[in-house]
């Protein structure tokens, strides 16, 4: 024995790694065999070569590192015997691959091995090349395998066909060297032969235009002959899978057929009656006779027919679907989903099966059924189906019942012709599944419910029965608040009574006690409790008699921990004991909400700012639209010039969203009064006192004390918004009167950047609870219609902001340059900031000002945030 063979054959180093009872016994194991096939490798041991090498394959398919025995391989193909040269091909499919650099140095062997007189070494040298072929490879063995295909023995035949494929996979430009070979080899009597030529065919036909071209001319009528000799011939025992003849070769010629019928009619009209008869004939209590009708009803699918087959391919997944087996019913669904498109009708006779598998107990049947569910309800079927899918929500499961109740609401707000029908349908959902039903369904609910004027007491009832018995689904909660507080008159004096509704009586105290169930409820989240809240104070002018007992339920919330609630507690409880006069001013109604706006906006069509039409003003009758004033720009297009003046859009803009009139007041003929700051806005919206005339130094406690003055302006409650974000674009010009520190004088007073003895105030371009932007200007000398923008960014989160971008976008008249930010992290809690540097070009200046979108995208804590802006409040004089 050699002194460095390990001394051990490959049944002893399995044995002894088998017995390895922990990683570091088996590690050790591996170590030591490894040094003495690397010893036996060193010194050249011819004797036990090919037992060292079959010892690293196991090696390898362990994981362990074994390219040290790489040029072993080839010493062993290079070898005269078949043991050798079997054991050497075998290491090299296993321990190479085809980016090794090695292997450049086997080709020579495997073009000997091609032509080599031992058909057995000839099947070696394929078996190896149609697995680790490198496109180098392909183009210098390509001939050699191409002469091989019309060799004397199947077997080579066979694996030659499937060296080809992947030598066209390699080279696509050697594909038409292959084409007539494998036209010759769809006429092989040999089912291995015929199987790997007809793989082959196809695989030409994906690579090669010419390829499917010409098979589709020579070639369709013998693969129909092929598959017809293979549907009725005898039993075969060599070939008989389940009683049904090679069904592999089945489908592989049902494949081929697929490509060569797709998108060519006559072909398509050649191959339909055999197609017809696999059909038919094809028996499927077997798996193997499923598999083939499977491929059959794709191909029925695939090829250009007159619906007449689709129809029997069809109502062949309609039986699928009655199948016990799961995946045979999963791919049944998948394709009826795709046979939507091509004959809906048919798809339709199956619908009762297909409900039935909403109800199934695997989840992935559920859910493909409830797709393809979906899509086969129309305008006919749409009020049996939503009934049975409701019915099911009552019991299905709860990780089922998001998907189903989305689909619910979504085809109820597609199909509803009545808004009756809409808004029984919304509560049945709403009362079973509230809690699935996301925000943006039940406020297009409300928006339907405000545009159904005649329903309003019909809905505010049912809700109302809806509540008392499901207070646990918080949507339906919020629904039913918000109507009680609109409309509460309605269902205590039973306004609007339907004939198909049963009387209810309901006092005032009831209408209030539902409200205060709500705000009560310990699962309710903020959003509820607010609306709850809002609907407290609206009840107190429906119901006078009971302001003090709802006074009594708000003054509770005084000291709620949510600094929300307690804000609104507060001013509630104010309005309640200073306002009294103006309460029903301010608890109105709301207007009627403009359903097509809302919905072009939740669609992605409208941007999202209010339009100046999209409501009517607090001082109209609910229901009467304000007149159509000039639109605010598209935020979303900043391609045309028309843009209204910053001044004038923003008025309209604030002036619709908070039911105020912003715009100033003219002064009497022949008075001597200052102009109205713009400072006074914000006055007016807190409802600090009346307008005040500019006064310099004008102190905090100054504006305060007029806040007890009883005929300080109000706006409606129905349209107020946050105001913070509002005082944070506020800007006013240079000689206003300083804006109220909101903030007791802890905030940062304006900045301003001067340039040629002229001031630009600063202005905060943007800001949220997490970030700002602040603008400083300055000019060029010489050129007034360049301005320099420097912005700095701000985090005012605790959570550092990395991969900050921004980007901005200005209208055809305005030229925009942006220099690199000064950094592409931000701190957090402002502890830093980036700076970046604009300059802005208005070829029309003085007669249009700048105007601007901005987008910020940045990552926090692994997830990516974009926020966008419209920028209209440059100052008038850049």
């Amino acid at each position: 024995m050699n002194p460095f063979s390990s001394g051990t054959c490959l049944r002893d180093m399995i044995r002894a790694i088998r017995a390895c009872k922990t990683a570091a016994e088996e590690r050790a194991v591996v170590r030591k065999e490894c040094a003495a096939i690397r010893a036996s490798i060193n010194e050249d041991d011819q004797d036990y070569r090919h037992r060292n090498l079959a010892k690293l394959m196991f090696i390898q398919m362990l994981g362990y590192p074994t390219h040290f025995g790489q040029m072993e391989c080839l010493k062993l193909i290079a070898s005269a015997g078949f043991p050798e040269k079997r054991i050497g091909y075998l290491g090299l499919m296993l321990l190479l691959d085809e980016r090794q650099e090695v292997l450049m140095l086997v080709t020579n062997s495997l073009k000997q091995d091609l032509n080599h007189s031992n058909q057995y070494i000839v099947g070696l040298a394929l078996c190896a090349l149609g697995n680790i072929c490198s496109a180098e490879m392909a183009r210098d063995l390509a001939p050699e395998v191409e002469r091989l295909l019309q060799f004397r023995d199947p077997n080579i035949r066979k694996k030659a066909a499937l060296c080809s494929i992947r030598i066209i996979k390699k080279v696509p430009a050697l594909a038409e060297n292959f084409i007539n070979c494998a036209a010759s080899l769809l006429k092989e009597k040999h089912h291995g032969v015929l199987i790997t030529g007809v793989q082959l065919c196809a695989d030409l036909c994906k690579v090669s235009s010419e390829a499917l071209e010409y098979f589709r001319k020579k070639c369709t009528e013998g693969l129909v002959r092929t598959l017809r000799d293979i549907v009725n011939s005898p039993y075969s025992p060599e070939y008989d899978i389940s009683g049904i003849t090679d069904p592999y070769l089945h489908i592989r010629l049902l494949k081929l057929l697929r490509i060569l019928g797709q998108g060519d009619a006559d072909a398509s009209d050649r191959m339909t009656d055999i197609l017809a008869q696999v059909a038919t004939k094809t028996e499927s209590n077997k798996n193997a006779g499923n598999a083939i009708l499977y491929e059959c009803v794709e191909t029925i699918m695939s090829i250009e027919d007159d619906g007449g087959l689709r129809v029997l391919a069809i109502n062949i997944l309609g039986k699928f679907l009655s199948n016990r087996d799961n995946n045979i019913r999963y791919v049944a669904l998948n394709m009826l989903m795709r046979a939507t498109t091509l004959d809906a009708q048919a798809v339709q006779r199956h619908r009762a099966t297909i409900l039935d598998c909403v109800k199934d107990s695997d989840a992935s049947i559920r859910k493909r059924a409830l797709d393809l569910l979906y899509l086969l309800v129309n305008d006919n079927n749409v009020k049996p189906l939503i009934k049975e899918l409701i019915e099911y929500l009552e019991v299905s499961d709860q990780e089922f019942k998001g998907d189903l109740t989305a689909k619910i609401c979504s085809l109820v707000e597609k199909f509803s012709s009545e808004k009756i029908w809409y808004i029984d349908q919304m509560l049945k959902v709403l009362s079973e599944a509230g809690n699935f039903v996301k925000d943006e369904v039940w406020h297009a609910l409300i928006v339907v419910i405000s545009n159904a004027s005649d329903l309003h007491g019909y809905t505010v009832r049912a809700l109302y029965r809806a509540f008392l018995t499901s207070t646990e689904q918080e949507t339906l909660v919020r629904v039913a608040v918000w109507c009680i507080g609109e409309y509460g008159d309605m269902l205590v004096n039973n306004v609007g009574m339907l004939d198909i509704e049963d009387p209810i009586t309901v006092t005032e105290c009831d209408a209030v006690d539902a409200v205060e169930v709500a705000i009560k409820r310990h699962t309710s989240d903020l959003t509820t409790k607010a609306m709850a809240l809002i609907a407290l104070l609206k009840l107190s002018s429906r119901f006078p008699s009971y302001s003090e007992r709802i006074k009594d339920i708000i003054v509770q919330n005084k000291g709620n921990v949510v600094l929300e609630l307690q804000q609104r507690s507060i001013e509630f409880n104010r309005i309640l004991q200073k306002h009294p006069k103006f309460r029903s001013a301010l608890v109105e109604r709301m207007p009627v909400l403009d359903e097509a706006t809302f919905s072009g906006r939740r669609a992605g069509s409208l941007p999202t700012a209010i339009s100046t039409s999209s409501g009517a003003p607090s001082n109209l009758p609910n229901g009467i639209a304000k007149p159509a004033t000039a639109p605010i720009p598209d935020l979303l297009d900043l391609s045309s010039d028309d843009v209204p003046a910053p001044s004038s859009s923003g008025g309209d803009f604030l002036q619709d969203l908070l039911g105020v009139d912003l715009s100033p007041t003219p002064a009497p003929s022949g008075a001597d009064m200052p102009p109205k700051a713009s400072t006074d806005v914000l006055l007016d919206l807190l409802s600090i006192g009346m307008p005040l005339p500019v006064q310099t130094g004008l102190s905090a406690s100054d504006i305060l004390s007029s806040s007890q003055d009883d005929k300080a302006p109000f706006v409606n409650f129905n349209g107020l918004a946050s105001l913070s974000s509002l005082s944070a674009n506020a800007t006013s010009p240079a000689n206003a009167a300083p804006m109220m520190d909101l903030l007791d004088g802890r905030g940062p007073g304006p900045q301003k950047s001067e340039e040629n003895g002229q001031a630009y105030p600063s202005l905060v371009a943007y800001e949220s609870s997490s970030l700002r932007v602040m603008f400083n200007f300055s000019k060029q000398r010489g050129s007034p219609q360049t301005t320099l923008i420097q912005a700095t960014f701000t985090n005012l989160s605790s959570n550092v902001y990395n991969d900050f971008l921004f980007q901005a976008a200005v209208p055809k008249f305005l030229q925009l340059h942006l220099d690199p930010a000064s950094s592409n992290t931000l701190p957090a809690s402002g502890d830093g900031s980036i700076t970046q540097n604009l300059k802005v070009t208005n070829s029309q200046h003085g007669k249009k000002s700048l105007v601007m979108r901005v987008r910020i995208a940045y990552k926090t804590n692994n997830k990516d945030v974009l926020e966008e802006r419209q920028i209209n409040n440059f100052p008038q004089n850049l």
